[in-house]
């Protein structure tokens, strides 16, 4: 079974993983939500090692990831923000010594493997969660209030674009080909697109996808196109690029009485990159300039951005392990992400050939 704090002591959270995904995007949400303490961070880079010392002096920096398996750390979460391929086997290593477990996304690089995951989490009893973030961006928030309101009537279309202008590979892992990488575009940024698309709409009953590689010695897909058909009917387009020297679009919407589009990024992100801490005042709060707009030809009007709060996904945890409140994420519906993704890559490997 899982281990368990009594009474009111805070949750002691041990993060694997010290790049800009424990640095910038778990980390100061451990830090600053009520009921988890940034206990322990898992890092064998030298100079991550340092700076996980300066941000966060009160939390022990060690080399080795099994050190969070032993009782006598007295670890009760583990959040892995790791490259891809190590996944599986953290979150199988953690769920076996007990401990209630994050996984950054995606949860696994095949379905196969995220169900193993899911079973073992089940039978050891203990929570099993995926950082999908971006369900908690004020972009997204805004538009699942706008069709909860029926704003723009009966929805036809979703749109959804993350584009970036990387025209230099970095060599990184996420640019490498071997499929236990998970690398590229379809499972980086495709996770937060197929995941958002399948909460606003449903289950995808086809999948359609392109995937290319445009960049000289990028082994993995870095410009994709995937559209998905609903089982509600509701149809997505989904884009996402390192070689968009101007991005379209962050989102937009089509329905039968008006669309909403918005341009840009959730602000979270680049104030995280900057050091800004959560919880003050003004966090995840788009400025008016930012907003989008909702209307057809003939009349628009801004429409304010909800606010961004990433740190919901660490609330949400800290009840699911303290009562019977239901992950922040459903480890399910990280499993019905992974079934597209496949269907993608299987779609995309098709090729008809029209002869004259």
């Amino acid at each position: 079974m899982a281990r368990v704090r009594r009474g009111n002591a805070r949750l002691r959270v041990g993060l694997v993983g010290y790049g800009v995904g424990g640095a910038a995007f778990h980390a100061p949400f451990v830090a600053t939500t009520p009921g988890l303490e940034l206990s322990a961070i898992v890092t064998r880079d030298p100079a991550r090692q340092q700076q996980a010392a300066r941000d966060h002096p009160d939390a022990r920096v060690v080399a080795e990831v099994e050190r969070l398996w032993e009782p006598s750390a007295g670890i009760d979460v583990v959040v892995i923000s790791t490259p891809n391929r190590t996944h599986v086997p953290l979150a199988l290593s953690a769920i076996e010594a007990g401990l209630h477990v994050v996984v950054d996304k995606p949860l696994a690089t095949s379905v196969t493997e995220g169900r193993d995951v899911v079973s073992a989490a089940q039978r050891r009893g203990v929570v099993l969660s995926v950082f999908q973030n971006r369900r908690w961006d004020g972009d997204f928030q805004t538009i699942g209030r706008l069709l909860a309101e029926r704003a723009l009537g009966t929805p036809l279309r979703f749109e959804s674009r993350f584009e970036r202008w990387r025209p230099t590979p970095t060599g990184s892992w996420r640019e490498r080909g071997a499929p236990e990488e998970a690398g590229g575009l379809l499972f980086d940024l495709g996770s937060h697109l197929i995941d958002q698309a399948l909460v606003l709409f449903g289950r995808a009953s086809e999948v359609y996808a392109e995937l290319d590689r445009r960049r000289f010695g990028v082994e993995a897909d870095d410009d994709v196109f995937v559209a998905l058909t609903h089982v509600s009917g509701m149809r997505s387009h989904l884009h996402m690029s390192a070689v968009a020297g101007q991005p379209a679009a962050r989102f937009r919407v089509l329905g039968t009485t008006a669309s909403f589009t918005k341009w840009g990024l959730d602000v979270q992100e680049a104030a995280l990159r900057a050091g800004a801490r959560p919880g003050t005042p003004e966090w995840g709060v788009e400025p008016a300039e930012q907003w989008g707009t909702l209307g057809t030809e003939t009349e628009v009007r801004r429409i304010p951005t909800e606010r961004g709060d990433y740190g919901a996904f660490y609330a949400g945890l800290v009840r699911a392990v303290r009562s019977d409140a239901p992950p922040p994420v459903d480890p399910a519906s990280a499993i019905a992400m992974l079934e597209v993704i496949e269907a993608a890559r299987a779609s995309a490997q098709q090729r008809i050939v029209v002869r004259r």
